[in-house]
């Protein structure tokens, strides 16, 4: 029997011929990522096994991004506390304030992530790097430490699922409207502790930006990673920037899936996600009209620059509701500049909108858009829990870039096409 290409990636990284799910592997990571929230959890047990270097300073990536620029005197010790780290094992990946962004947006657009690595992140949102072709999971900050020190981590394989969506995609319908409507399907422990693998015409026509968007949030769906297969696209986004060596893995065609799901996304709308929970998703159609307080664009799943051209697309000549207010945070300082470079930025601020630096702040209610009791926003975020973004007693709906900046027009939850259409029968 053939293997999946999560097989097959793990079994190349424990010196094996094959592996099947359940496997308990010692294997060997390429890359280890902490951010300023888990990095110092991570030096601190990294200390505990007294070691004096990292395995290899050239795949050791730390990241200010969630509480920067630090919002208060404990974030900024924890920063610090990574920085000293980083200076004193001669890290070389450590991205200081002006250089770092969102992590799982940096990663890629570095060259640091590419096919058939290993990649653990101490953040939940680490599978991110599998629309490279790689097999990337979250950690534990503990799990990480260990895998500085050593270079290697333990892993039981996961079982696959395939997950095909035939046809087209109908206009502002997007990656981020795929992976909803997944999790949607398979609920919010649907593919706990499972690889989710993603395929099909639809998803071989989008943009490597959108495909981050669907690898993301695999994780939402309590998936230790999710995964597309390179093709053309892949090879074209990871050859001007890598930074280490990569080899292209495909499953084979008799390869075990636990389970196969098969959609035409030409019948999909744009995808609407209500709080608390990702899989809590209806159509657009049976959201429009409810009144927020608050729209955010940007994160590590929606704030690359094809977003903000998406953005501004609808924005351009319209202004956003005097009754609401918007943040739009680029991921990344290239992805600000690319837009400053294209007049996005100019857009944004015309209508009206708030555009911040490159942080996780808002997502993750940590700073720069916290919510406050009773105030409801959309958000093209990854997570709505409870609390997630400010107040326990605030709403987070989650959409697509085009449907946000919709909603920033509008004041509701709207269609894009309607808003477009709306203002321009106004002018």
């Amino acid at each position: 029997m053939g293997m999946t290409i999560t097989e097959k990636i793990l079994a190349a990284h424990a010196g094996k011929k094959e592996v099947r799910p359940g496997d308990l592997i010692e294997a060997k990571v390429d890359l280890v990522m902490a951010n300023d929230i888990t990095a110092a959890p991570a030096i601190a047990a990294f200390e505990k096994i007294g070691v004096d270097n990292v395995w290899d300073p050239e795949r050791v990536v730390l990241v200010p991004s969630h509480f920067a620029p630090a919002r208060d005197i404990a974030s900024a010790a924890q920063i610090k506390r990574m920085r000293e780290f980083a200076r004193r094992l001669n890290i070389k990946w450590f991205f200081e304030l002006g250089q770092a962004g969102i992590e799982h947006a940096l990663l890629p657009e570095q060259g640091l992530a590419v096919p058939g690595m290993l990649i653990l992140g101490a953040d939940s949102h680490s599978c991110t790097y599998g629309a490279l072709g790689a097999f990337s999971t979250g950690v534990g900050s503990t799990d990480a430490a260990a895998a500085m020190a050593t270079g290697e981590t333990w892993l039981r394989v996961p079982e696959s699922n395939l997950f095909i969506f035939h046809g087209k995609l109908r206009p502002w319908v997007s990656g981020k409207d795929l992976i909803l409507y997944t999790i949607s399907q398979v609920g919010d422990d649907g593919c706990r502790y499972q690889a989710m693998e993603f395929t099909g015409e639809a998803i071989r026509s989008l943009s490597m930006e959108q495909r981050m968007t669907i690898t993301n949030m695999a994780i939402e769906a309590g998936a230790k990673s999710g995964i597309i297969a390179p093709d053309e696209t892949t090879l074209e986004y990871v050859k001007p920037r890598a930074k280490f060596p990569w080899t292209v893995y495909q499953s084979d065609p008799d390869a075990h899936y636990a389970r196969v799901f098969e959609w035409d996304a030409s019948e999909l709308e744009p995808q609407v996600s209500f709080p608390h929970l990702p899989s809590n998703t209806k159509p657009l159609s049976e959201a429009a009209g409810i009144e927020v307080d608050q729209v955010v664009i940007g994160s590590c799943t929606n704030g690359r620059i094809e977003d903000l051209r998406i953005v501004a697309e609808v924005m351009r000549g319209r202004k956003v509701h005097p009754r609401i207010r918007c943040i739009i945070f680029p991921a990344t300082p290239e992805v600000y500049k690319q837009a400053l470079r294209e007049g996005l930025i100019d857009v944004f601020v015309e209508a009206g909108a708030v555009v911040s630096t490159s942080t996780c702040g808002p997502c993750l209610g940590g700073h720069m858009g916290v919510l406050a009791e009773g105030e409801r926003c959309l958000s093209t975020t990854n997570r709505n829990y409870v609390g997630r973004m400010g107040h326990p007693r605030s709403y987070t709906y989650l959409a697509n870039p085009a449907v946000a900046a919709a909603t920033a027009v509008a004041g509701v939850i709207a269609d894009p096409d309607d808003v477009i259409k709306r203002t321009e029968v106004a002018l």
